[in-house]
């Protein structure tokens, strides 16, 4: 991690701290009751926390819309038709289908 997000890291935590500890009881108390309200955001449990692990910085890179480093060799976008029953065939294969269609045509290619 670089100095300049581990210095952001400490700033934002320490505002956290500092915000918390103004809080007032009826302040806490409004904020935790608004928060156990709201169907789309339940509180987390115990279980939850058990399973949690935490976030390597390249993972979280690719959570903030950034794609992680590419393999070698990348990949051409292309743009092909093909018929209507190969597709559907490659399809029922479930997820991976267009990695099976470029497996093919390696294997038809000769390139492996």
């Amino acid at each position: 991690m670089d100095a300049e997000r581990v210095k952001r890291i400490e700033a934002a935590r320490a505002m956290a701290r500092a915000s918390a500890a103004a809080m007032t009881d009826e302040e806490d108390a409004e904020l935790t009751a608004a928060a156990l309200s709201d169907p789309d955001n339940p509180p987390l449990d115990e279980k939850f926390w058990a399973n949690a692990k935490p976030m390597s910085d390249e993972r979280l890179a690719r959570y903030r819309g950034m794609r992680g480093p590419q393999r070698a060799p990348v990949k051409t976008a292309t743009s092909i038709r093909l018929d209507a029953d190969v597709v559907a065939h490659f399809k029922a294969g479930g997820p991976g289908w267009q990695g099976r269609i470029n497996q093919a045509l390696r294997k038809v290619a000769g390139l492996g």
